[in-house]
């Protein structure tokens, strides 16, 4: 990889290098207050007075802000905060050590998702801009734009399906009886079976194919003679209306088979859904929010004060908690800690600079990072109880250790957790709450991607931005029909390839990139400058260490561990084709060509040598800086001739001890 200070020293081997400073051309404390630049003993006015006299531009309204500062925190939640806290991160806990893994987890909560999280909240807050044109920070990597538009969409292309499984399941929560209860439906097999280990019955289900004595035996209370028992009782009637009932799967994806209607008529009532909710922008978004992003708290408690008043809940919660700290020695439990902590927060993709362009000026986006990932890491481990509690209680019922019990994916959520339901009393109530709970946990995951999406296209043609309603009609319609791929009996398999492809290399590499730039190319301490602007104060020290060093070193450390460890995808004893999987290296580097395109684009259309050209183009644009205008006509970038040595570099993004330090 091309260092910024090798590219400034040209072919030159010395260690004296020529780095770009920012200078705001003001002189003295007078001409800090003057042209309104915050110092140090400066107090933060409140938001509105601050927008007040900092003079917005007429462009910041037309583009919006958010009306109140809980809309944008509560977007942030919903975004971050998905439905993989719930059905992954409790098994993560089980499989890696109990408690003792939460001290990997919040090691690189701390050390990882807090400083990516806050470095993507001020670029987004500072240059009022969507991840499209923030990249203007540094024009050599402009395709890190490109590839977070990419990947939005293919996220929104394939997590949508989450959501249409949970609405299949929600409109048969209305049912006279719950469709995964019993055995004897169309879709059930000659094994299907219900076991209740309380009462000792076997519930046959239809068991006409096996049963000659009587048309309407449903349980036995002893062994029968001849009958293979074991053969034969080997499925959950929930495992098979997943499976057979909602998905209608195939043998593989040879056999891809026909669309199945109701999924494709789920995929279109969630798809209706999203385009209500963000049919005027963060102006509707930002109103739906506050039920999609609490109800789901208040629907885990519920739970939780359900769950734990079951028998057995307490041997599940153990279980859950309890540390083997032998476990922390095995270099396996802290790489699936990080990458927890990466993918459930959700840096890289897009959603948290585009969101954060919406913000005021001066908003507190520290406050604002600290508090969403809190919330993200408290929802995890609390939805654990939740999780665990209930399946204590399974255990004990199945006469089972709960390791046995426990899953992970939506096998917990969509078949483990909806078989406890039915064993409870009024278990309609609590299915419809249940899946009530994982609509609004997933919903709101998609606000942030599919902003990223409309917002990088309104901020490219302005005029587009009068016509929202039109602009989100039209994506969502695309991307539905794009989508019914999956809704056929061959549709799961491709869902996790997608997954198992798409989520694995791009997004670890781009948070590597994000770090390096800003960190070394644009700068630490510049950047630290320009957040004391936007905060009255600048980042906190461990910040500027983490974007500069650790951070970036543990993205890629995770990335290289992830290719060397990579293993074939698989899917319910089903082994994916050469061909399936070449296919998915194609889907996994498809987001990433945008960023060697772009760069190749912008060398041939720079002036100069090659040298000439790679320094100009790893400077900041000419019409990078803050949204506001009151700022901007006082912020330039001026190239300064001072020689600095790597080590005072070093020292400038670690401490902020450059001679220009305006603030």
């Amino acid at each position: 990889m091309i260092s910024s200070w090798s590219l400034k020293n040209g072919a030159s081997m010395t260690s004296d290098i020529v780095t770009t400073t920012t200078i705001l051309k003001i002189k003295n404390k007078g001409d800090i207050e003057k042209n309104g630049v915050l110092s140090d003993e400066t107090p933060v006015k409140n938001d509105q007075d601050q927008e007040s006299e900092s003079g917005t531009s007429t462009d910041d309204y037309e583009r919006g802000v958010w009306a109140r500062k809980l809309e944008f925190i509560f977007s942030v939640i919903g975004y971050s905060v998905g439905v993989g806290n719930i059905w992954r991160f409790p098994y993560l806990v089980m499989q890696n050590g109990g408690g003792a893994f939460l001290i990997p987890y919040f090691i690189f909560l701390f050390f990882c998702g807090v400083p990516l999280f806050f470095l993507e909240l001020c670029l987004g807050q500072f240059s009022g801009t969507s991840s499209l044109f923030v990249w203007k920070i540094c024009p050599l990597f402009k395709g890190l734009g490109y590839l977070m538009i990419v990947v939005s969409f293919v996220y929104c292309w394939y997590y949508i399906m989450v959501l249409v499984w949970v609405l299949v399941y929600l409109f048969n929560s209305f049912m006279p009886e719950l469709p995964w209860e019993k055995c004897g439906h169309e879709w059930n097999t000659p094994n299907c079976r219900g076991i209740n280990a309380h009462h000792g019955n076997i519930d046959l289900g239809n068991c006409t194919d096996f049963c000659p004595f009587s048309d309407n035996v449903t349980s036995v209370p002893s062994p029968i003679p001849g009958l293979n028992l074991s053969m034969a009782f080997t499925v959950t009637p929930s495992k098979e209306f997943w499976q057979l009932g909602v998905l209608q799967k195939s043998s593989g994806l040879e056999e891809f088979g026909m669309i199945r209607w109701h999924l494709a008529v789920a995929l279109v009532v969630a798809w209706v859904l999203i385009f209500l909710c963000l049919m005027k922008g963060i102006k509707s978004s930002g109103k739906v929010v506050y039920v999609t992003a609490l109800l789901p708290y208040v629907l885990l408690t519920v739970f939780l004060v359900r769950g734990v008043t079951l028998p057995g809940a307490l041997d599940g919660i153990l279980f859950y908690i309890t540390p083997k700290f032998d476990k922390l020695l095995d270099f396996q439990v802290w790489l699936e800690a990080g990458i927890q902590v990466f993918y459930s927060l959700g840096p890289a993709w897009g959603g948290l600079i585009t969101m954060a362009s919406y913000n005021k000026f001066h908003n507190n986006c520290l406050r604002d990072s600290i508090i969403c990932t809190a919330a993200d890491g408290f929802t995890s481990f609390y939805g654990g109880f939740v999780i665990f509690s209930v399946i204590g209680f399974m255990a004990k019922e199945a006469g089972k250790s709960v390791e046995e019990i426990a899953t992970s994916g939506p096998g917990l959520a969509l078949v483990v957790y909806p078989e406890a339901i039915t064993k409870l009393p009024v278990s309609h109530l609590w299915a419809v709450l249940f899946f009530i709970m994982l609509l609004s946990l997933g919903i709101d995951s998609q606000f942030g991607v599919f902003e990223t999406m409309s917002s990088g296209i309104t901020d490219a043609f302005p005029k587009l931005r009068k016509k929202k309603i039109f602009l989100t009609a039209a994506l969502c319609f695309v991307i539905c029909i794009l989508d019914l791929p999956f809704t056929a009996a061959g549709g799961i398999y491709l869902y996790q390839l997608v997954d198992w492809y798409f989520a694995a290399f791009c997004v670890l590499l781009t948070s590597f990139l994000e770090c390096f730039i800003v960190g070394w190319m644009y700068g630490a301490d510049r950047f630290s400058r320009d957040i004391q602007m936007m905060l009255g104060h600048p980042p906190p020290t461990y910040m500027r260490i983490c974007w500069c060093f650790i951070t970036p070193v543990i993205m890629l450390t995770t990335f290289l561990l992830t290719l060397f460890q990579y293993a074939p995808p698989t899917y319910d004893g089903y082994t994916y084709s050469s061909s399936a999987r070449v296919m998915g290296f194609i889907l996994a580097c498809i987001p990433i060509i945008p960023i060697p395109v772009c760069m190749i684009w912008e060398i041939i259309h720079a002036k100069g040598t090659l040298i000439e050209r790679l320094k100009f183009l790893i400077k900041p644009a000419a019409d990078w800086g803050p949204r506001v205008k009151k700022y901007k006509d006082t912020y330039s970038l001026e190239d300064s001739q001072e020689m600095t040595s790597f080590l005072d570099t070093v020292k400038q993004n670690l401490l902020g001890t450059s001679k220009h330090d305006h603030l």
